[in-house]
């Protein structure tokens, strides 16, 4: 068969991508995150932490932070505290149910109905337990897994650091698989999480349709505490946002687009006071982005 024409539609197709909005059009500038700090911004982003009051959490391993400063002409900066350090993350790593359920949507595997629309919805912006559970089930749970080690994802790396893992329903039943490295039932790296949302915000995680669907469901978040509290009084501000808590485990994530920059900050902590902490780390984090 003549491949010509179909590489000259393929050509056509991938311009038209290129250049159909601002999701698509940083694709080719940055097309995934590494684990390189930038020193300045680390140096920034450890002195807004002692300033806290919160060295003893970084060199405890209570707290783990990523920050990613989105520049205009598709780089980055990034700075983490324990960013590679795998922790249990209670309902943030449903992100990782939504970011399966699209793979699979995308691959024809799953048809996403009116049902499952909503407790995809519903799942993030209320975190809704049976709703995630369900979500599973649609998915298939050790698909889900597989889906996370696939080499053009990575979220989990057994062999590394770890990443994003979800081995247990979100009900009361016991685990159906832990993860290899620290045997958590609901795990994450902060610099995976903000590795996920950079690729989404760059368009090259999904396709263009499962893109927009997946920032739609993380747009609006339903429930205002931790990094949302800590961001209601800005203005022109627009969150992404996954977050989690159990016990004394609180996490949070977002995916910032406001007047003073664009940035995805995740926030790990293992503490009483987490939820208020968290809160006050979006705060600062927001006035230093503005300030660079």
């Amino acid at each position: 068969m003549n491949q010509l024409p179909l590489m000259f539609a393929g050509a056509l197709s991938l311009l038209a991508a290129l250049l159909s909005g601002p999701v698509s059009s940083q694709l080719v500038q940055q097309p995934d995150l590494t684990p390189i700090q930038e020193p300045g911004l680390q140096r920034a982003l450890n002195k807004l932490v002692d300033a806290q009051g919160w060295s003893h959490m970084v060199e405890d391993r209570s707290l783990a932070v990523a920050l990613v400063v989105l520049n205009e002409n598709g780089g980055y900066r990034l700075a983490m505290l324990n960013g590679m350090h795998m922790v249990y993350a209670a309902s943030l790593p449903k992100i990782a149910v939504l970011f399966a359920a699209l793979v699979a949507s995308q691959e024809g595997d799953l048809d996403i109905d009116e049902a499952l629309n909503q407790d995809l919805h519903d799942m993030i912006r209320v975190s809704c337990n049976p709703c995630a559970t369900r979500v599973m089930a649609r998915v298939g749970r050790e698909k889900l897994l597989t889906m996370l080690q696939r080499p053009e994802y990575d979220f989990y790396e057994k062999d590394r650091s770890g990443g994003l893992w979800v081995g247990k329903d979100y009900a009361g039943k016991a685990a159906h698989h832990r993860d290899p490295i620290k045997g958590l039932s609901h795990g994450a790296t902060a610099f995976q999480v903000a590795r996920l949302y950079y690729r989404l915000d760059r368009g090259n995680l999904l396709d263009r349709e499962h893109t927009l669907m997946m920032r739609g469901m993380l747009s609006r978040p339903g429930i205002s505490h931790k990094f949302v509290k800590g961001l209601e009084g800005e203005k022109d501000i627009e969150l992404w946002r996954k977050s989690g808590s159990w016990q004394d485990f609180h996490a949070d994530s977002v995916l910032v687009e406001s007047a003073g920059g664009n940035y995805i900050l995740v926030g790990l902590v293992q503490d009483a006071e987490g939820e208020q902490q968290l809160q006050a780390l979006a705060g600062a984090v927001h006035e230093l982005v503005g300030d660079l």
